[in-house]
């Protein structure tokens, strides 16, 4: 999933990596200090399961995340793109109850993130970092490498 996600961000400048990494608090730690390094306020946005899994995971992530960020001096959001509850019910997307043997608090069916269709996936981050960002300084960045591009090329070609 991560390489179809890059796809998406990267044109945006945004980064995408994978949760996984970060289950040790040495990783969450480190993660917090790329953060508090940043001088701005950054968002995270979260793409994982609806299950009491994903759920316990992303609360776990977020408040060790902030609390360390917030710690070195930074400043964090989260916010969860995908799955909600509201996309199993929009998307029609095949859900179960969570399993019998999980005790952890969750309420309703549980759906995991493979079951959006990639493009509508895809359509889900793009259309929240472009509800991010400004869209006119976007648009002249992307004409100021135009412009430097072609530059670059004709003054290759001399």
């Amino acid at each position: 999933m991560v390489p179809q996600l890059k796809r998406v961000a990267h044109p945006f400048g945004v980064t995408v990596i994978s949760s996984g990494g970060f289950d040790s608090t040495t990783e969450r730690h480190r993660f917090a200090a790329g953060l508090a390094d940043h001088d701005r306020p950054t968002e995270v946005l979260d793409i994982g399961d609806h299950d009491p899994s994903g759920a316990h995971k992303f609360l776990a992530m977020m408040e060790d995340i902030q609390a360390f960020t917030r710690e070195l001096g930074g400043e964090v959001t989260f916010t969860r793109l995908a799955v909600t509850p509201a996309q199993i019910t929009q998307y029609g997307l095949e859900a179960a109850p969570p399993k019998a043997t999980d005790k952890r608090a969750f309420r309703g069916r549980t759906c995991q993130a493979e079951a959006l269709a990639p493009d509508v996936l895809a359509s889900i981050l793009r259309e929240a970092i472009e509800a991010r960002i400004d869209g006119r300084a976007y648009a002249r960045v992307l004409a100021r490498e135009r412009r430097v591009r072609r530059d670059l090329l004709n003054r290759l070609r001399e």
